[in-house]
């Protein structure tokens, strides 16, 4: 059976406060009915998505986008058909929402949305939502007030809200005092920390979840923690993408994308190549390898969630 190709424009409005979603409930009488979604709808032949999204935030919620950019695109096979969910976060728009249609409409904290029942092909964009754009990579510093002081620069400064914890050099014991501290620093503002490290470090340090080395990944057979922490990977091909997707991350780097000093001998994909991988992905992406903040733009257009660094974020604070 050839399954129906669905081509399907979804909004994440996000409060000016950045810390609300707008979720709509959908009509009983359809597929999932009584379901929350992020409100949007099928695309007319002509429609490019985000002039599909204009007119169906209009027509349903009696809001004008001023402003949007892309946020993820999640193909999702259903037994009957096949949904393409093209994504965007609404930053700026006119007017006041509510269901034109009848339908519930509401606005919800970010860390409660989990708590609403969404069609599973919107829980992709659950976890696209609740990420920020940038991803801090620590560097190997081995001193230790220099770690912190260079930690809790880019929290203030830069405001990274989120970081891994990557210490390769360090024994198990130093590894855990410095997670200890990095720990109570991204409590402080806000930040959540992930841990690059074995899995079972989370029962000695309650971080926020675990990155997987690209090796410890393809090890493993499922999900290696709790649902309600992050679990992230390493990536660098169509293979790791599609096992972080069935060990159930939550989101993963894909690298390199260009030529890095780290690995110099490493062939970069280029965008072209990062694009297509990212199209597939079926979770948030962050793209990695020679990034800064000012290819977060282009990455976002091509379907990343944002950028992750070291070099970008690593800075000794100002005297």
């Amino acid at each position: 059976m050839v399954k129906r190709r669905v081509h399907v424009a979804a909004a994440a409005i996000i409060s000016s406060d950045g810390q609300k979603a707008l979720i709509a409930r959908r009509p009983s009488n359809v597929d999932h009915g009584g379901l929350w979604e992020f409100p949007g709808g099928k695309l007319a032949p002509y429609e490019t998505g985000l002039e599909g999204l204009k007119r169906e935030l209009h027509e349903e919620l009696g809001v004008e986008i001023r402003r949007a950019q892309p946020l993820i695109r999640v193909h999702h096979e259903y037994p009957d058909k096949h949904i393409l969910l093209d994504v965007w976060q609404v930053h700026e728009f006119s007017g006041e929402p509510f269901g034109r249609e009848g339908q519930a409409v509401r606005w919800v904290p970010l860390d409660e949305l989990v708590n609403y029942p969404f069609p599973a092909a919107n829980l992709p964009i659950l976890q696209a939502v609740m990420l920020p754009t940038e991803y801090l990579i620590t560097a190997e510093e081995q001193d230790e007030a220099v770690f912190d002081a260079h930690l809790e620069r880019a929290l203030v400064e830069d405001r990274v809200r989120l970081v891994q914890l990557r210490a390769k050099s360090l024994d198990e014991a130093a590894y855990l005092a410095r997670a200890e501290r990095a720990l109570a620093l991204c409590r402080r503002h806000g930040a959540r920390l992930l841990l690059n490290a074995e899995p079972e470090l989370l029962d000695k340090v309650d971080a926020d979840g675990i990155h997987l080395t690209s090796e410890r990944l393809m090890n493993l057979e499922r999900r290696p923690i709790a649902e309600n922490k992050w679990l992230a990977a390493s990536t660098h091909d169509r293979k790791q993408l599609g096992q972080a997707a069935r060990i159930g991350c939550d989101f993963v780097t894909l690298s390199p994308l260009r030529t890095t000093p780290s690995h110099p001998e490493v062939a970069p994909m280029g965008w072209h190549d990062f694009q297509q991988l990212v199209e597939r992905a079926a979770m948030p992406v962050f793209a990695l390898g020679g990034m800064t903040r000012f290819d977060a733009n282009h990455a976002r257009a091509v379907g990343a969630q944002g950028i992750a660094s070291i070099r970008d974020f690593w800075k000794a604070p100002v005297a």
